[in-house]
């Protein structure tokens, strides 16, 4: 039996693991409905509800209804409390207790604070999936220039291998030649297995199994619009930023508990009911003037709190949490703006530096198409050809890289300004 469930399980993972070819959007889109950290803090945000409700419980009536039957020898003793009766009924709900109010306010501060939590959790599943994306892009288009790179010296050492023959050339430059093919092949399987590894990444951060990869579509990465300008971006992160509002949301729940334990001074005031069914058996109409069958009481019961102990205590941690709280907030808002300000420097530097490979690529290309028109001249040799297409892939590679460094710079600043998921869903 056990071998059949376990058959039955590799059949299933190799019917349902794929390779999906997706978009950046649809990556995303996926993510953020299946990640297993999103839907983690979207049960946050239910447990959070769930908190409220039970702080509002006190409120509503408890009603419980019993039955306190017994035999009664002699008078009619209390049984837990109440008179033997053959049916029982007791209401109970708090009218005024300014704590649990307080703690019913908490409770909804922190439903507030959990669905700021998952709006986080989401924007940094949005970036990370991304990232993730960005780089299984990557691996897949250097890995192609890479076994280019590879055939082009394979096509290298052939020419050496027959220039040896002929004698005009030494036997070292084929074994450097065979060396380069190696290496080239080499570094062409570590950028495949980087790809294959980048892709199962992705497919686990977008809520998939392991066995799956998702593969990139193959398209260039779409140009976001920047902020504006450095300060206008700084100001509206400082002003919508969710650390900074998950940390304002813990400050009013611990004010709110502060308050709530300062109120446990003040006096309560519950509503009480009571209904009763009494029998002839419990012998009442021997020891009281007169039996009456149906009995009921409605009324307010007062509590005064006299001596609480515990009070000042409680209110001085409470006190020293917000002041943390409030310490922790001003070093987020000065690394908020520390981070801008750093990302529109590295924007800045990975703009310049995508410019410098595009232009050593260009000084590349035209180098080649200069060999093969001497080649075709028979002023250049097939080697020569071939070097320079080594050569040109290499700065392919380098441009390849420089478009990369400058996406991931411009996905973090708009990461940190709260605009990347909604640039994401905004593409087609």
């Amino acid at each position: 039996m056990r071998s059949l469930t376990a058959l039955l399980l590799a059949c299933f993972t190799c019917v349902f693991a794929a390779d999906r070819p997706m978009t950046l959007r649809q990556a995303v889109e996926t993510a953020l409905k299946q990640n297993s950290d999103v839907m983690l803090a979207r049960l946050d945000v239910e447990k959070a509800r769930q908190a409220l409700r039970l702080a509002k419980a006190p409120f509503y009536p408890r009603v419980t209804v019993g039955s306190g039957l017994a035999y009664t020898y002699g008078f009619p003793m209390s049984i837990e409390g109440s008179a033997p009766s053959v049916l029982q009924a007791n209401a109970v709900a708090e009218i005024f207790n300014r704590p649990q109010t307080l703690a019913v306010a908490q409770a909804k501060e922190d439903a507030h604070g959990a669905a700021l939590s998952a709006e986080s959790k989401q924007s940094e599943v949005a970036y990370r999936t991304a990232s993730l994306y960005l780089d299984a892009g990557r691996a897949v288009r250097i890995g192609a220039l890479a076994r280019k790179d590879a055939a082009s010296l394979q096509e290298v050492l052939g020419a050496i291998q027959a220039q040896v023959a002929e004698g005009r050339a030494l036997p070292l430059a084929e074994k450097q030649a065979a060396y380069n093919v190696a290496r080239a092949s080499q570094l062409a399987d570590g950028y495949d297995d980087d790809g294959a590894a980048a892709e199962t990444s992705l497919a686990i951060a977008l809520g998939m199994s392991a066995e799956d990869r998702v593969i990139p579509a193959d398209q260039d990465m779409p140009a976001f619009t920047l902020p504006g300008d450095e300060e206008s971006a700084i100001r509206a992160a400082l002003q919508g930023n969710l650390e900074v509002k998950q940390i304002d949301s813990q400050i009013a729940s611990k004010e709110l508990e502060l308050r709530s334990g300062r109120a446990a001074r003040l006096p309560r005031a519950d509503l009480v009911a009571q209904y009763g069914m009494l029998a002839e058996f419990n012998n009442y109409s021997e020891y009281f003037q007169r039996f009456q069958r149906n009995n009921g009481q409605l009324g307010v019961s007062l509590q005064l709190p006299l001596f609480s102990p515990g009070v000042g205590a409680q209110s001085a941690r409470d006190s020293a949490d917000i002041d943390r709280l409030r310490i922790q907030r001003q070093d987020a808002l000065n690394r908020i703006r520390a981070d801008i300000q750093s990302s529109y420097r590295d924007v800045k530097k990975a703009a310049t530096a995508a410019d410098v490979a595009r232009l050593d690529l260009e000084v590349a290309r035209e180098q080649l198409s200069v060999d093969l028109a001497q080649m075709q001249e028979g002023r250049a040799t097939m080697r020569q050809v071939e070097e320079s297409r080594i050569v040109e892939n290499d700065k392919w590679i380098a441009f390849y890289d420089a478009q990369y460094a400058i996406d991931r710079a411009r996905w973090n600043l708009l990461r940190l300004t709260g605009q990347l998921t909604a640039s994401i869903e905004a593409l087609p």
